[in-house]
């Protein structure tokens, strides 16, 4: 059992995303060795209350409260300014770790959260084994499909691509903590380890970043002859989730084919989309539900027959093991995280050559699943299998590999 510090800004053990992300390691690798976590004071209430809840579960790990400082209400006016607020956080994290380890004298350290490239944050600087990832965020929207995302969709993506790219040359923190976490760089997926090979000329491991819920499935839902087949989408409505694409993808369905769709989040999009499906007369098949509690949202996607995702940036994206916990094939772009996850067994990727395309083959992916119910039911087994290979005890097994090899190449 090692003494391991982590950075992990992003840690809630009530919330999904990055923040159910970096709760679900910390709890993991708490369960094989001694943790000190520096966690971000936004998720401190939730994880004090669940340390209350289940104290013998954390006996392993001793969490520490960083305070956000200066900048705060700048952010309302400018989310940008996160950035600046992040920075300070990552110095003051570094201060306190130096503190903590001229008295525990720690085995490694591990960055973890935030997962992006650009904040590898200080700890490489303790002078001991340094693991850094799951690591996100290398990846450029694919140009072609700017324009239809609508011109602030157009003009935020393309400007993000660009500051990407120069971030990838230029910024010198992310080039001298892949240097030091040689060995144990971990990538989210297999389009981030390219990047990570063509920018710093590191090998990387390969780890997915999300892990399941909790709540699986014992068995898929079963549709009935007659029965609607129900679709869920589920997501932030903004530009870059791209719901646009399934809508008109639904209506150029034939029409003898009967669907219902549940629409789950809420956003700066979501009254344009619902004019949207006004539009292409497929609204009275569109429940819009916003934000639900997690069990609640579980529940909706529970009941699916088929769930889709249409998000251009993403890495993995919580809802695509949440779909497979609940033993919902999933139909999704073959790009990001997702086309690591979803094989033939357990859902359809739709190859990306241009919007048009898209849309058309998510139509006929659609029409293929309300034909063929017992393929559907085939997926939906491997849905159920493949999410296993995601569980959190797996995860755990892939990183102790290689915390033992860092620390192995450190005594070498």
């Amino acid at each position: 059992m090692k003494k391991i510090i982590i950075s992990v800004y992003a840690c809630n053990p009530q919330k999904g995303s990055e923040r159910g992300v970096g709760w679900g390691w910390v709890k993991t690798i708490g369960k094989y060795h001694k943790v000190w976590a520096l966690v971000g004071s936004p998720d401190w209430a939730d994880v004090q209350t669940e340390i209350t809840k289940n104290p013998d579960k954390f006996s392993n790990i001793h969490f520490y409260q960083i305070p956000r400082k200066r900048w705060l209400f700048l952010e309302k006016f400018w989310p940008p300014a996160y950035h600046w607020t992040y920075r300070l956080w990552l110095r003051d994290a570094y201060k306190l770790a130096v503190k903590l380890h001229r008295e525990i004298n720690f085995d490694l350290a591990h960055q973890l959260t935030y997962v992006g490239f650009r904040f590898p944050g200080h700890l490489w600087k303790l002078g001991i084994p340094f693991v850094w990832g799951p690591i996100g965020g290398l990846e450029n929207t694919p140009w072609r499909f700017l324009p239809s995302l609508g011109l602030y969709g157009m003009l935020y993506y393309a400007a993000r691509n660009i500051v990407n790219t120069s971030h990838k040359r230029f910024l010198r923190g992310p080039k001298e903590a892949f240097r030091r976490a040689e060995g144990g760089v971990i990538a989210a997926t297999e389009g981030i380890r390219r990047e990570i090979k063509r920018w710093y000329g590191v090998d990387s491991h390969v780890i997915t970043e999300i892990g399941p819920p909790p709540e699986v499935a014992e068995s898929p839902v079963l549709r009935n002859p007659g029965e609607p087949l129900r679709i869920s989408w589920s997501g932030l409505h903004l530009p870059g989730k791209a719901l646009h694409f399934l809508l008109r993808a639904l209506s150029l369905l034939p029409g003898e084919i009967n669907w219902k769709l549940d629409i789950l989040g809420e956003g700066p999009l979501a009254e344009k989309w619902k004019k949207l499906a006004r539009r292409l007369g497929i609204d009275k098949n569109c429940t819009w539900h916003g934000w639900l509690p997690r069990d609640e949202a579980l529940s909706v996607v529970h009941e699916s027959h088929i769930f889709v995702i249409t998000s251009m940036k993403d890495l993995t994206s919580t809802v695509t093991l949440e779909a497979l916990s609940q033993g919902v094939p999933v139909i999704c772009p073959d790009h990001c995280g997702f086309s690591n996850v979803i094989t033939r067994d357990c859902g359809i990727k739709i190859p990306l050559k241009n919007p048009k395309q898209l849309v058309m083959d998510m139509a006929s992916a659609i029409e293929f699943i309300y034909n063929n119910e017992q393929d559907r039911r085939r997926l939906a087994r491997g849905a159920l299998l493949r999410v296993e290979e995601f569980s959190w005890e797996r995860k755990a097994q892939q990183l102790n590999r290689i915390y033992q090899d860092v620390l192995k190449g450190r005594r070498k």
